[in-house]
């Protein structure tokens, strides 16, 4: 079954844009393991505008699922990682002033950085996911860099989806199959939502894992975070 891991960046955010510890990131990840989440992933940037390295830290002992941290490889973030050894450590290609994820790797352009990257973090057990957009020679590098999974960028498919989901879902199933083709694991994520989760998981279900924060976080303000983790896990049903 593919698992839900939740990205809590914008609990972060909430909590930063007034200072103090109010909402607590440990709190609200503790409840969105016991409302049924499967894993946390957290995003932290050099700028700490929401996840902090604190908050890694002091998430990393306290976590009873998986935990997934996604960033930039630059020199602090995988000293960070090789300190907290998470389960997974996604592998994305943002400039330090990104607001959010926008491409995926250029694995032809960045193949020797990656192996390096890859082999690095694996050497402490981590399992390392690249992520990528649906160009299949993306794919391909991607396991020349020695990477455990890749995680497929969604946004092109959530923007598309109103228009025509069929065609906006062909290019990542075909990616999705040459992935499992190549003995790779899969995960995707970025902009899925109730709207258009459920759709793309009927034609890929070997999916191994989705990482959802804006639309589920923004979802709780009207359903509450238990039942929204229901809502996003009956979607993968």
């Amino acid at each position: 079954m593919t698992k839900l891991s939740v990205n809590i960046n914008k609990i972060a955010t909430i909590r930063n844009a007034r200072g103090g510890n109010i909402p607590n990131v440990c709190n609200v990840a503790l409840d969105c393991e016991r409302f049924g989440a499967d894993g946390i992933t957290v995003h932290p940037r050099p700028d700490e505008r929401h996840i902090r390295y604190q908050d890694v830290l002091d998430l990393k002992p306290i976590l009873k699922t998986e935990f997934n941290i996604e960033g930039y490889p630059s020199p602090d973030f995988i000293k960070l990682v090789k300190s907290v050894k998470p389960h997974q450590v996604t592998l994305v290609p943002d400039p330090p002033e990104a607001v959010t994820s926008s491409a995926g790797w250029d694995t032809v352009k960045n193949i020797d950085f990656l192996k390096e990257v890859v082999a690095d973090f694996q050497s402490v057990g981590i399992r390392v996911s690249i992520f990528v957009d649906t160009n299949l020679e993306n794919i391909e590098y991607a396991v020349k860099s020695g990477t455990d999974r890749v995680e497929l960028y969604t946004e092109p498919y959530a923007t598309n989806y109103p228009v025509n989901r069929e065609k906006a879902a062909a290019p990542f199933v075909e990616a999705a199959r040459l992935a499992q083709k190549l003995g790779l694991g899969l995960n995707a994520g970025h902009d899925l939502s109730l709207e258009n989760l459920a759709y793309l998981h009927s034609l890929i279900p070997w999916l191994d894992e989705v990482s959802i924060g804006h639309a589920l976080i923004a979802d709780t303000l009207y359903f509450g975070l238990e039942d929204t983790i229901k809502r996003y896990k009956k979607q993968l049903e």
